[in-house]
């Protein structure tokens, strides 16, 4: 029992919950914008793609800078650094999810699904990206109690 405790309060910081929180966000402003430019407005498929993940980075940045991981960065140079770090990570991620879906929409998998698979797989990447890498911060995460 004590061990569940120890993973619990490992995985249920105060970071990690409302990063769950803004992955959602950022997956529903991905998932619903494809869905959106794909579906109802008819564009291709790999276009709206483009589009939903540039808008779902946006968000992600100003959320994970300010709400998630409490950006430390004070002057320019490195407010700067930090935004070249969150996009060369989200550039990496964004080929990964451009690739993933790009193969599974020659499937016989809706692309609604094949685009939820692998925006599941990119926001886990995404978190370790922000977190030691472009948002490092030597601050102890604080616990939900």
């Amino acid at each position: 029992m004590e061990k569940l405790k120890q993973i619990k309060e490992k995985l249920l910081t105060r970071e990690v919950i409302l990063y769950v929180v803004f992955g959602i966000g950022t997956t529903v402003v991905n998932l619903g914008l494809f869905y959106v430019l794909n579906s109802l407005l008819n564009w291709d498929e790999n276009l709206s793609n483009v589009i939903a993940i540039v808008c779902a980075v946006l968000f992600a940045y100003f959320t994970n800078k300010d709400l998630v991981f409490h950006s430390k960065a004070e002057d320019k140079k490195e407010k700067i650094a930090e935004f070249f770090k969150f996009i060369a990570g989200r550039a990496f991620t964004m080929i990964v999810e451009f690739v993933g879906c790009w193969i599974l929409f020659q499937t016989a998998i809706p692309e609604i699904i094949s685009k939820l698979f692998v925006t599941v797989i990119v926001v886990v990447l995404n978190f370790f990206i922000s977190k030691f890498f472009a948002f490092k911060s030597n601050k102890i995460n604080q616990h939900f109690e």
